[in-house]
């Protein structure tokens, strides 16, 4: 007999899916994880050195929930440039945890925007001060605006700071953000320029040399860290990590491909440097921001239980608006 899959387009996922949905399903998510009530082994990665690309496999199962899957997910750098496409792509299947049958296949790019924007919301929410009025985006490609939409709806903002190496793009985003938010919005020309005294910072690029400098970084100042999710990636000055309170989404992930890698690697962090996980700070093992002058940074792997999560959401509404097409393997 066929197997029944539901296939839902990345439009229809657009459609579906809103950054509250995200947040609210990645927090749940953190909460079961916390709870020690997840199964995940880390990503694995395939890299493609002559496109100067890669792919990771993403498994999961949330015990509770009753949600399991696996993501696949490319990140390309020089897709939009070359070849006119994204340059991170997703696929996800869901899958009956009671049959083993697959549910669905969905695009999986928006839902990785969203849910990387809604744990910076999060980490955000756990880790900022609660008086946070100033954001910094370093960089503002696709996922500077799911932080942005994050980040607003998690702490009270009244101004946001954006910096990019591409002038265009950068004032692309300053006049979109404008349209759509009541904040003051400043194209900086500097990376320093953009985050010095800011209260919150999200850096989203794929450098592998520092660009935010521990001297830039004021008492009270949280950052998330979101661009280096690979090996060989760093965005933070290591010494601007030895002075902070370090607070990862997944230990194992984190030391091997977050923004502690590298430093990681050579010594300069431990494992007891880590402060804890964020699940462990949403169901209160471990406190989060204890005082207004400590330095905070997430350091976001992406974890596929928050694709999962996301995910079963957008299924279960595209089977009550009756979207998706049914096909029989």
């Amino acid at each position: 007999m066929g197997n029944d899959i539901l296939l839902i387009s990345e439009a229809e996922v657009q459609q579906l899916l809103t950054i509250d949905d995200a947040l609210n399903a990645v927090e749940g998510a953190l909460r079961e994880k916390g709870r020690q009530r997840v199964q995940m082994p880390p990503k694995s990665y395939i890299f493609f050195e002559k496109y100067h690309g890669d792919f990771r496999t993403m498994p999961s199962y949330l015990e509770d929930s009753d949600i399991a899957g696996v993501k696949v997910v490319n990140v390309h750098p020089n897709n939009p440039k070359t070849h006119h496409k994204p340059s991170v792509m997703a696929t996800i299947l869901l899958i009956d945890p009671q049959t083993g049958a697959s549910l669905a296949i969905m695009g999986g790019t928006t839902i990785t925007r969203m849910r990387t924007g809604a744990i910076g919301g999060l980490a955000t929410k756990y880790l900022g001060r609660t008086d946070a009025q100033t954001l910094a985006l370093v960089g503002t490609g696709t996922q500077a605006r799911t932080q942005l939409s994050a980040i607003s709806r998690t702490v009270q903002l009244q101004a946001v700071r954006a910096y990019d190496t591409n002038e265009r793009a950068l004032h692309g985003f300053i006049a979109e953000a404008e349209r759509r938010y009541p904040f003051d919005f400043t194209a900086c020309a500097s990376v320093e320029d953009c985050v010095t005294s800011a209260d919150v910072i999200s850096t989203t690029t794929p450098v592998t040399t520092p660009i935010v400098r521990n001297e830039w970084i004021a008492p009270g100042t949280h950052i998330n860290a979101i661009g280096a999710d690979a090996p060989g990636k760093e965005e933070l000055d290591p010494l601007l990590l030895k002075r902070a309170k370090i607070v990862v989404d997944d230990v194992e992930q984190a030391t091997h491909s977050g923004e502690i890698n590298v430093p990681f690697a050579k010594g300069m962090i431990t494992v007891t440097d880590i402060y804890g996980e964020l699940c462990d700070i949403v169901v209160g093992k471990k406190r989060g921001r204890i005082s207004n002058d400590e330095i905070t940074v997430f350091d976001s792997t992406g974890l596929s239980l928050q694709d999962m999560a996301t995910a079963a959401v957008v299924f279960h509404r595209a089977r009550e608006h009756k979207m998706g097409r049914i096909v029989s393997l």
